[in-house]
């Protein structure tokens, strides 16, 4: 059987870049709070890199950046759930 170059494969999955690499951001500021919620769930945790896409620098600096968004109160810890 001859397999087809132009349909890739099942199993392979295309490379998420990160967005703050591609902007140029060096530091993810804790008061941009619209950037932030970007970047968590609609219960308001924090999504992980998998799913975002982000490097490992850049994840650990939104996810320090969202903490002291909350303790701040800029960002709420908990959404409320809406029925």
């Amino acid at each position: 059987m001859i397999k087809n170059p132009s349909h890739p494969k099942k199993n392979q999955r295309k490379v998420k870049q990160c967005k703050f690499t591609r902007a140029g951001l060096e530091y993810i500021d804790y008061k941009d709070v619209d950037t932030l919620q970007r970047f968590t769930n609609d219960q308001g945790k924090i999504l992980p890199r998998r799913v975002t896409g982000n490097s490992a620098k850049h994840q650990r600096q939104l996810t320090t950046a969202v903490k002291r968004a909350r303790f701040l109160a800029l960002m709420p810890y908990v959404e409320e759930n809406i029925r």
